[in-house]
Formats: C-alpha cells, sequence, structure tokens
C-alpha cells in the first residue's frame, strides 16, 4: 500500500536495484506498491516482470519533481494513463521546463500533491492530498480535515537502512559535485525513507482509518498490462499484412534477376523457405523496414554494410540489405530465423560516419516521431568512477584517488580513504546517469510513449529510458543503424577516382573483386594496410599463414582474429590444422562427433553458429535452447535464470551420452570463451565483403584511396604511415599551400596536397578565412597580398610561413619570417580593411641567410608530427647495416642486423603474466619489418620511444610469415640543429 517507492533509477537519490525493491517491499508485507522513480521510467518494465514473483501488484506512476523538490505524484489508472504520465514527462525533458505547482490534467491517472506544499483548492476527481504520519496532527489546523475523502497516506520507500541513507548523500553530494560536509538539507531526504513493515505503517494512521481505504481505493484503480514477449514493432509496411507480403514477394523476384539472372533450383527453394518462414514468423514488416532504408541509401549515394544474423538470409541478399550470399557460404538458416525464435533477425546496417545521422533523420521523418525512438542505455558506476566520485566528495588530493584505484587499500590511518572504498563497493553497478546505445532505434506500432519517456541527447532525437534488455521484454526489436569509417573511406575514394581518373566504379560489384588477381594478391601476402579489417599486424601475419587469397578463407580469418577464438588457443589450433592434414585427422579420431559437426573449420568453433550447432548436435539441446545458449555469450543475459538452467541441462546431456568429464569441461570453455566476442559466420561474411571492396581500390587506385583513408581519420596505423603508402605508389606528397590546399587532404593527378586540418596547433578559424578569402577573391600573390586580404595573428602566419604554405613566392623561410615580424610584429592583426587601392609596403633586399639541411624536416616533425621524407635522414650516423626486409625469406635461421623505423608496437602477456610485444617496422626502402620480442629481451633492451633503432636477432619463418625474434633493439641516435651540416 505505498504509492510512492523509489528505485536506484531515481537517479543519485535511489539506493535500490528495482529486484531488491521488491524483495524488501515483500518481507515488509506488502502486497501492492507504486514504483514512482523520480523524473523516470527505466524500471517500469522491469518492476512489472519481476513483481509477480513477490507477490506484489504492481502500480507503475512517476515522482515529478523539480530538482529533489517534489511536486506531484502521478500514477498511471491504465495504459492511456501511463502515455499520458509518460507525455508529460517527455515534454517537460526535451523543453528543459520545469514541473508547476499544479499539475496538467491527464486523464486515467491519479494525482497525489505532498500536504506539506499545498494550499487548501477544490481538488478535481483524479487529485489527492499525500500525507505523512508526521504530519497528521496537522489536518485538525486546516480545511482538509473537512475532505478527509481527499487524503491518502504518503511514506516514501527510499531505503532500507541507515546505510542505504548513507549511500543517498554521497550520490546527492556526487550530483551537485560538492564536498559530502556541504551538502545542504535541502538537497537531501531524510532517514525517514525507509521502508517500514506494513503493520508499522497502517499503525500510524490507526486514527484515520478513511485515509488508510483511499489509500488502497486508488491503487485499486491502477491496472497497467504488459503482454510482454510479443512483437511490438511497427506490424504493416504496407496497410496490410496481404499487401506487405506481395510487396516482399515482388522485391525479392526483382533481386533474383538483379543477383542471379537465371536462378537455379537451390535458391528458388531458400526463397520460398525462407517467405513462409517470414510470413509465419510476422516479421515482413521488419524486412521491408530495412529495405527501404538501404533504398534510400542507395538512392544517397551512400555506401552501406548489412551484417548481422541477417546476412544468413537469401531474402536479405536479395533486398540488398547484405551483400552475402548465404548458399554460397553455407550460412546456418537455423542461425537467421527458426520457429523457436521469437526475435526478428538482427540487421546491422553500418554507414559511413558521415552519413548516419541523415539515415537516422530519414527514419524518424518516414515512420513518426511520436512511434521511434532511439534505443537508450545506462550508465553505471564501475570500481574507478565509484573510487573517484566519492574521493572527490569525502575531499581526498587528485593523487590520493588515483592512488586508490590503482590500489584500493587505505593507509590504516587514512579514515576517508577506508570510507571511500567501504561504499564504492555500494555504488559499483548502480546507474549514474541515461546514456544512448550505440546503434539502435526502435520503431513501434503504437507510440514509443505506451512503454517510456523519452529524453534528448546531444544527437538531437528522443531516446528511451529502458535499455535494449528491456526492449526485448517488451517486444520493441531494435533496428541496428552503425557508422564507421571504413565506409566513408569507400565513399569518398569512389569521389575522387570519379573526379581525378573520371571513372566510375559499382562498388557493390563483390564477385567481380572476389576473383580479381591483384586482389587475391594483396590479400595472400597481407599487403592490406588501410583496408577494412585487415591491415592490423595481427591480421596481415594471420592472412599470410592461411594463405588467405579467397572470400571464403577471408571470412573464416575475420572471425578466428576476435579475442573469443584466440582466448581460447582455438586461433591458433586452427590455424596448425589448415596448414597439417596429419593434425587435423587426428582431431576427428579423438572426437568425430564434434569433428563432423565443425568439418568446415576443422573441429574448432569460430563462429557464434558453432555455438548453436554444438548445442543442438553434440549436447543434445533443442534449437530454442541453443539459440538461448548463443545469446548468453552477453554477460547481462547470464544473469537471467533461463541461461543458467540450460548450461547444467549441457553438461547433464552430455554426461548421458557418455562424454569424458574433461571434454565437457573443455568445449565448455571454448563456448565461453566466445562470451562478448564471436563474431555470426553471416556478420564475419559481411566484413569480408567490405574488405574486398576496399582492397579492390587499393589494387587499382591506391592514391585515391589513400587520401580517402587519412581524410577518414586513418586506420590502424598514424597519418605517416598511410602518406608513406601513398608515395610508395607513386604519389608525390607536397606540404600544405595556402593557395592550393584546403582543410582536408586534396589529390589531383598524382600529387597530394596535405590537408591544413594536420597542422598542430593551426587554428580552424585561420583555415576557415583562408578558404573563404580565397574563394571570394582568387590566388594569392605573395605574402604581403595575403596579410592584407586575410585577419591573422603573427603566430597563425609563423606556424604557416614554416610548413611552407608559401613556397610558391619562390623566398625562403627565414625571409617570409623577417617580412611577417615586419608586417604583424606590433599587434595581433584582428580585422583587414577593405581599399580601393593596393597598399604599398616597403621592399627589403636581405642578404642571403644560412639555412640547415634538417631544418625543414625538424620543422614537419614539430608541426606535422612527422617528416615528410625519409626518418633515416635525421640520423647522426647513416646505419652501415646492409640487409633489408625483402632478404628475410633466405635468412631464416640466421641472426642479423637490420635498421627499422617504429611503426607500432603491441603489448601482450604470457601465460605466467609476463609482458612480451610485436612490433612493426619500415626498413630503409620502406618495407615493412615484423619483430617479436620476448619477455627476456623486452625487459633487457626496452623500446625508447619513437624512432629510428638498430634491431638484432633471428630470423624465422611460421607457415610463410616472415619476422625477427628480437635479442637486442638500439635507438640511433638523431642528428640536431647545432651541427654544422
Amino acid at each position: 500500500m505505498l504509492i510512492n517507492c523509489h528505485s536506484w533509477f531515481s537517479l543519485k537519490y535511489g539506493t535500490i536495484s528495482p529486484e531488491n525493491l521488491l524483495q524488501e517491499l515483500a518481507t515488509n508485507g506488502y502486497t501492492t506498491a507504486a514504483l514512482t522513480d523520480i523524473n523516470n521510467t527505466s524500471a517500469h518494465i522491469e518492476f512489472v516482470r519481476m513483481a509477480g514473483q513477490y507477490n506484489i501488484r504492481p502500480v507503475l506512476g512517476i515522482d515529478f519533481r523539480n530538482g529533489i523538490a517534489p511536486k506531484y505524484i502521478g500514477l498511471a489508472r491504465n495504459n492511456e494513463g501511463l502515455r499520458a504520465l509518460n507525455e508529460h514527462l517527455t515534454n517537460s525533458q526535451q523543453n528543459g521546463g520545469k514541473f508547476d505547482d499544479i499539475a496538467s490534467e491527464m486523464p486515467d491517472t491519479i494525482i497525489v500533491y505532498p500536504f506539506k506544499n499545498l494550499k487548501f483548492r477544490q481538488l478535481n476527481d483524479n487529485e489527492f492530498v499525500g500525507i505523512k504520519s508526521a504530519e497528521l496532527p496537522k489536518i485538525a489546523f486546516t480545511e482538509w480535515r473537512k475532505h478527509l475523502h481527499k487524503l491518502v497516506m504518503l511514506h516514501p520507500a527510499t531505503f532500507r537502512h541507515k546505510r542505504d541513507y548513507n549511500v543517498h548523500r554521497l550520490l546527492r553530494a556526487i550530483d551537485k559535485n560538492i564536498l559530502l560536509s556541504r551538502l545542504p538539507i535541502t538537497e537531501q531526504t531524510s532517514a525517514s525513507e525507509t521502508i517500514i513493515n506494513i503493520n508499522e505503517l497502517t499503525a500510524a494512521f490507526n486514527e484515520y482509518p478513511e485515509i488508510i481505504s483511499n489509500t488502497r481505493r486508488i491503487l485499486d484503480m491502477c491496472q497497467v498490462e504488459f503482454e510482454l514477449h510479443t512483437n511490438k514493432n511497427r506490424q504493416f509496411f504496407t496497410k496490410s499484412h496481404d499487401d506487405d507480403m506481395k510487396l516482399l514477394r515482388t522485391e525479392c523476384m526483382k533481386g533474383i534477376k538483379y543477383r542471379f539472372g537465371k536462378p537455379g533450383k537451390e535458391v528458388l527453394e531458400r526463397v520460398e523457405k525462407e517467405l513462409k518462414l517470414i510470413e509465419q514468423m510476422g516479421f515482413c514488416s521488419y524486412f521491408l523496414i530495412n529495405h527501404d532504408i538501404v533504398n534510400y541509401a542507395r538512392s544517397k549515394d551512400y555506401p552501406y554494410v548489412g551484417r548481422g544474423s541477417g546476412a544468413n538470409s537469401m531474402v536479405a541478399y536479395l533486398l540488398q540489405i547484405t551483400n552475402v550470399d548465404p548458399i554460397e557460404l553455407d550460412l546456418y538458416f537455423e542461425r537467421f530465423i527458426n520457429p523457436f525464435r521469437s526475435n526478428p533477425p538482427d540487421f546491422d546496417i553500418d554507414f559511413s560516419w558521415t552519413d548516419r545521422d541523415d539515415i537516422t533523420r530519414y527514419i524518424f521523418d518516414k515512420y513518426g516521431w511520436e512511434s521511434t525512438a532511439l534505443l537508450g542505455s545506462h550508465i553505471t558506476f564501475d570500481h574507478k568512477s565509484a573510487l573517484r566520485e566519492l574521493g572527490k566528495v569525502f575531499g581526498l588530493p587528485a593523487n590520493e584517488i588515483t592512488q586508490l584505484q590503482k590500489n584500493p587499500v587505505p593507509a590504516e590511518n587514512d579514515e576517508y580513504g577506508r570510507w571511500v572504498v567501504q561504499y564504492s563497493k555500494f555504488l559499483n553497478g548502480m546507474p549514474s546517469h541515461l546514456s544512448i546505445h550505440a546503434s539502435g532505434i526502435l520503431i513501434s506500432e503504437k507510440p514509443i510513449s505506451y512503454y517510456s519517456a523519452t529524453h534528448i541527447l546531444p544527437k538531437g532525437f528522443p531516446t528511451t529510458h529502458f535499455d535494449m534488455h528491456v526492449a526485448e521484454d517488451i517486444g520493441l526489436y531494435k533496428f541496428d543503424i552503425l557508422s564507421q569509417r571504413g565506409l566513408g573511406k569507400i565513399k569518398d575514394a569512389l569521389e575522387m577516382i570519379k573526379t581525378n581518373r573520371n571513372k566510375r566504379i559499382d562498388i557493390n560489384n563483390i564477385n567481380l573483386f572476389k576473383d580479381d588477381q591483384r586482389v587475391k594478391s594483396l590479400l595472400k601476402t597481407g599487403k592490406a594496410i588501410a583496408c577494412f579489417y585487415i591491415e592490423s599486424p595481427a591480421m596481415r601475419m594471420l592472412l599470410t599463414k592461411l594463405k588467405a587469397e579467397d572470400y571464403k578463407r577471408l571470412v573464416a580469418a575475420s572471425s578466428i582474429i576476435r579475442p573469443g577464438v584466440a582466448k581460447s588457443g582455438m586461433m591458433r589450433e586452427y590455424i596448425l590444422r589448415f596448414q597439417d592434414e596429419k593434425r587435423r585427422e587426428k582431431a576427428r579420431k579423438e572426437l568425430p562427433e564434434l569433428y563432423e559437426i565443425l568439418e568446415e573449420t576443422y573441429g574448432v568453433m569460430v563462429y557464434q553458429e558453432d555455438v548453436i550447432k554444438v548445442a543442438h548436435y553434440f549436447a543434445g539441446l533443442s534449437l530454442s535452447e541453443a539459440d538461448i545458449l548463443r545469446r548468453g555469450m552477453s554477460w547481462k543475459f547470464r544473469e537471467r535464470n533461463d541461461f543458467k538452467v540450460i548450461q547444467d541441462k549441457f553438461f547433464t546431456n552430455c554426461r548421458q551420452k557418455g562424454y569424458a568429464e574433461n571434454t565437457i569441461s573443455e568445449i565448455w570453455n571454448q563456448i565461453e570463451s566466445f562470451a562478448n566476442y564471436a563474431f555470426s559466420k553471416g556478420h564475419s561474411a559481411s566484413y569480408a565483403v567490405e574488405s574486398f571492396q576496399a582492397l579492390y581500390l587499393k589494387a587499382y587506385y591506391p592514391k585515391e584511396y589513400m587520401v580517402a583513408t587519412l581524410n577518414n581519420g586513418g586506420g590502424f596505423y598514424s597519418p605517416e604511415l598511410y602518406f608513406h603508402e601513398a608515395r610508395l605508389h607513386g604519389a608525390k606528397i607536397e606540404l600544405p599551400c595556402v593557395n592550393r590546399s584546403i582543410w582536408l587532404n586534396i589529390i589531383t593527378g598524382d600529387t597530394i596536397f596535405i590537408g591544413f586540418y594536420i597542422l598542430h596547433e593551426l587554428e580552424s578559424a585561420t583555415a576557415d578565412a583562408i578558404f573563404d578569402e580565397r574563394n571570394r577573391n582568387g590566388r594569392f600573390k605573395g605574402l604581403n597580398d595575403f596579410v592584407s586580404r586575410v585577419s591573422v595573428s603573427l603566430e597563425q602566419l609563423i606556424i604557416l610561413i614554416r610548413t611552407g604554405a608559401f613556397r610558391f613566392t619562390g623566398k625562403s623561410k627565414k625571409e617570409l619570417l623577417w617580412d611577417a615580424h615586419y608586417l604583424l610584429g606590433h599587434a595581433r592583426k584582428t580585422t583587414t580593411e577593405n581599399t580601393l587601392f593596393e597598399t604599398k609596403t616597403k621592399q627589403f633586399r636581405l642578404p642571403e641567410l644560412w639555412k640547415h639541411e634538417l631544418e625543414d624536416t625538424f620543422d614537419e616533425i614539430e608541426l606535422l608530427g612527422f617528416p615528410i621524407n625519409s626518418p633515416f635522414q635525421l640520423l647522426e650516423k647513416a646505419p652501415t647495416v646492409t640487409v633489408a626486409a625483402s632478404q628475410l625469406p633466405s635468412l631464416v635461421g640466421k641472426n642479423i642486423e637490420i635498421a627499422g623505423y617504429l611503426i607500432h608496437r603491441k603489448p601482450t602477456w604470457t601465460s605466467n603474466g609476463k609482458v612480451m610485444y610485436f612490433g612493426t617496422w619500415l626498413d630503409t626502402n620502406g618495407e615493412w619489418i615484423d619483430t617479436v620480442h620476448f619477455p627476456d629481451a623486452a625487459n633487457r633492451n626496452p623500446f625508447n620511444g619513437p624512432g629510428c633503432y638498430l634491431i638484432r636477432g633471428k630470423v624465422v619463418e611460421e607457415y610463410g610469415f616472415f619476422s625477427i625474434e628480437s635479442q637486442n633493439i638500439e635507438r640511433l641516435k638523431y642528428r640536431n640543429l647545432d651541427d654544422l651540416s
């Protein structure tokens, strides 16, 4: 009989999880309770879902407050009332307003005002006054004594005990960003909000039995019902189910002609099978909406990649949602969709990072802002953030907080440190604030307000209060609209190729790319720098070892490189079995049942589908149970009881089948290692498609592709490497120029002009002023002309001069610097003045000034972060070694010395916790070197920052991949400008 319960979703106020709240209420004898979090609806569905387990009838509402100052409580009498409350909160949060003292008219709701704040007035039928037991003596002195039928019990339920109250005060101090000792009374509540036994509560109101009965009556009036786990997504794309199916079938027939011309029997049978199941499961509109989204993208020339389990679908392939032919890859149909699966297949559609916002706005405009929302999430306190925030409110210095984060064992005499560590455990996992899911968009049949209030985050779109797990409980299945820079590279490269080479490329002609010999050569030799997903040192090594020159092998490589497979040791096992037929046969004999299930991957679990296969065929679980196991790879889902039941059944079934205990445990460990990491095969295939698109562009248009890579933020390596790669393919690299460059890099013919974005400390306002003036009045004739036309400070002008942006004048940098100081040396220039005639300035002839041969190179390092030309020219002494990277295949087993410029180093840890490194370098010819530094060598000769090194070690080879086992590295000294040339 509580009308005002708070969970920890009363953010930075409440302290109890929804489940613990229900448990506490049940323990204290309550059978009806209203969850009314402060300006938040995140826990509504979870509260309803779990309430039955505790024999509590749930009532839903919202505690409307300005800050923490109560205004009124709204209780939903039914689903329409909940919608009204959600919309009331949404309007306030989206408009940044405050709540009035009197609630606006909301049918189907009960409004309860706090007795303390309310002067007597005539109330509407649905309005009541909540009075606390401590306020009962005041009734006799107010007009409310004549209107007892309008009074109800108000006992806010926020805490279980004193510790919860202490946590509340800490949360309030964190919220206000002040010391706990300075937290005002007005910014916290009192310990009276502790949950008490129902008998104690009713005893406090014994003198006013009418108030007790009023409370029971208004709660009995409230009944919100949710039919969970039924599809709440938009039901029809057209106007009816039949029209949807007709349209879907028509679009599939168009797709068959586009994809296959004259399809074979297998294709037609697969399409019919899928269409029947899509119709049976009610997923038709889901496919048509995804089809509509990618159609819009194609109309705007936006590249995209459809991935996720939906890539297992032939219908998705025909609709061009994906570019993956499921028959070609024998994609596991049950992973895509099956009668035991209640939620739709998962389409993750990636767009360029520059296009996603437009795609999102299209979805909202097309399907209605009332029924569309971004999917929310919650940022929770973790170990470090809890220690940091608590340290601040207890007044600890920053260095002490950092020390506690590293080692949460305070000194014995550090009282505050002990409090911080103790209470950090209670904050850990508690929601801190609302956030947004990385990609999810909900399109509901009913307005979103039937399920949640929404708020506006910086994206500018309404976002639900609940997260993806609650959305699935409701039956709202997300559309995943993601962004990545790899597609930005492809989009920009295509545009540059069209402009610079007058060539148009159909980037969706995947079969052409798969069969291209240049593409295959780049792939199997690991020469995939700048190519999506396959450019890292680890991936280059894997591609080489697998001799991955075809699409199917790249699909496998894209998945086994994932941490889940690598962690389990099965990546290495896959490589060994791929290379060694005897090892494959041994694995087949040891566990023939498992090998038969996973023959394509040599008995190794590689894809998410493999979990379903093993669970179904090896452990005897049903397909629906196997899918629960697959979904259990999400840590959040593992907390559900049904996952634990399936886990127990897995072991029981395997034992009944007679498998050895160590075999069962080993296979289970492989499944566990997949947690949050494994790809579905369709997902890997989709990534492989994008990799082939990138490889094709690099194979035939490497210069344009490198510029596009740089303009989209680069990739795994630093920008220096992509300029280097462009130069290797014949590009001429030009430094920024005030007459030629723009903000980003541009290419004309084979010449690349570096963009102004790369210059350290050059302000974007300066660059914009240059572009605007140049576009209006043409190129600059010289420094004087530039200064007279562009508002620029001396500091910014010096950066431009030192980077060579005025080299077209024919003057040396030192001459230009003299001129700059003469023109702007006395004051910062803030504006330019329009004059009718050109202003004449005195011309000075300076004597020829001495210039060090490395001045320009050091300017480049300071301003760009790297030298445009070879870094080896900076060395004090030229390396005397003659070994080059290209010679390594002929030197296997030998100890060598080689000069290398450090590109990247990756730390990793051995099984006994020791650190080792993998290094990536360029030799003096610009070719790649790979090194491995085992713990002893890494400790004896550690890396000493960026630069050129002398590498000593033994050349090793494993399945065609050559590297150096480092024994010693020595950083070579650079020259300096004090040296005479």
